[in-house]
């Protein structure tokens, strides 16, 4: 009977989430719930409270927010819109080329800034206003996001991830890196063939303040983006042939930051305000999700992930890893509207049973991929909006796709972990 007591909480947390109840007051009551049925007193509750927030603002989440800081910075500047607005030009009518940059933009810009719906209310409207609302194309952007967001250096995803599973921010996203390029690799293939199957889906054509600019121009405003990009993705490569971070997150920052004052329509102190800005998202959401894993942390005391792992340990060896990955996904499916929040509730479990990073990382990913056909997912919204279609829409064409990527993901889970 206490086995059965103490997942209580848990689903309780989960069906209130299902409700779009607020993840902090959903996490509160299930609090107080483990509470009474743990007998843990108030001393204990409020000292796994103060040590929670700090857990999600100390040094280990630096780096990611700084590098969201930054891309968000990269994003006000116009960036990524030149970038497309150079691609729009470079392939001219063919509209297949423009869907895959369109997606590989999408998963470039998730994996420097961390955030796939603030990378996707930028790109969505660039791209209908290109080709349409291509529905593979959409599908492209959400999956691309997916991989995106959960493995990649700058988000609160692997924020979360790193902190509760005690391991170094750096050795997730070198492990996970190879499964975000083949996901975005299958993502730009789909948008590829969508876009060549049904060409363009655009009714009317505007022409921007960018694509005013000369091509020249374009290419001076993208040069931001192009090193933020070089030092994120090979700049831990540099910093080791070297011995030291020559391309470390100070030196990325302020060179970024220089070449947006001198490279882009912004001044230097727009420059440096539009880093300290782009702070704002990840810092809020840092904060809410370490108030909602002091819930869950209280909720850990009552051993409910110990037990809900051994139920799990009951699937044979090597369906264990799959079957976490599956139960991530169904949880990211009606709950993704907020996916550090279902990783603090998903991955304990996988932790109590020793997983790899790899494993985790697998089992975040099915979570990733379930909050793609959530109605509630930021990312989801964002396309919705862009694409001027209902979010119903959205995550209808995204069904089959999203679920085709967690088949690869169950044989990956399978087969590599």
């Amino acid at each position: 009977m206490s086995t059965l007591l103490s997942v209580v909480p848990v689903v309780v947390v989960l069906v209130l989430m299902f409700r779009r109840v607020n993840m902090i007051l959903a996490g509160l009551i299930g609090g107080i719930l483990a509470a009474i049925i743990g007998g843990i007193g108030l001393p204990d509750a409020n000292k796994t409270f103060l040590d929670a927030i700090p857990s999600m603002l100390g040094a280990s989440v630096t780096v990611p927010i700084v590098n969201s800081a930054v891309a968000t910075a990269v994003f006000k500047s116009g960036g990524y819109t030149s970038a497309l607005t150079l691609a729009k030009r470079a392939v001219g009518g063919r509209v297949e080329y423009l869907a895959v940059f369109i997606v590989l933009l999408q998963a470039l810009a998730t994996y420097m800034s961390g955030i796939g719906g603030g990378s996707a209310m930028v790109i969505a409207p660039l791209a209908f206003a290109a080709v349409g609302a291509i529905p593979e194309l959409i599908a492209g952007m959400s999956i691309a996001a997916a991989a995106g967001f959960i493995t990649s250096p700058a988000s609160l995803e692997t924020s979360v991830i790193t902190s509760l599973a005690k391991i170094p921010p750096e050795q997730y996203v070198t492990v996970m890196r190879p499964y975000w390029v083949i996901f975005t690799v299958l993502a730009m293939v789909l948008a590829f063939w969508g876009a060549k199957r049904r060409g363009s889906l655009n009714a009317t054509e505007t022409e921007s303040e960018f694509e005013k600019m000369s091509t020249g121009d374009l290419w001076k405003t993208t040069i931001p983006t192009l090193f933020l990009l070089f030092a994120v993705i090979g700049g831990p490569f540099i910093n080791k042939a070297v011995g030291f971070p020559i391309l470390g997150p100070l030196v990325y920052t302020v060179v970024t930051i220089v070449l947006i004052a001198l490279c882009t329509k912004f001044n230097w102190n727009q420059s440096f305000d539009a880093l300290v800005s782009g702070a704002d998202y990840i810092l809020k959401a840092l904060f809410q999700v370490g108030i909602f894993i002091a819930f869950i942390n209280i909720i850990g005391k009552t051993g409910a992930w110990t037990n809900i792992a051994s139920i799990a340990t009951a699937a044979p060896a090597f369906l264990v890893v799959p079957t976490a990955a599956i139960g991530g996904f169904l949880v990211g499916w009606p709950a993704g509207a907020y996916v550090g929040s279902i990783l603090s509730m998903v991955l304990p479990v996988a932790i109590a049973m020793n997983f790899s990073p790899l494993a985790i990382g697998f089992v975040a990913l099915g979570v990733a991929f379930g909050s793609q056909i959530s109605f509630v997912n930021i990312t989801m919204q964002a396309l919705a909006s862009g694409f001027q279609i209902p979010v119903s829409k959205v995550a209808s064409g995204n069904l089959k796709w999203i679920l085709s990527c967690m088949v690869i993901l169950l044989v990956l889970a399978t087969v590599v972990a």
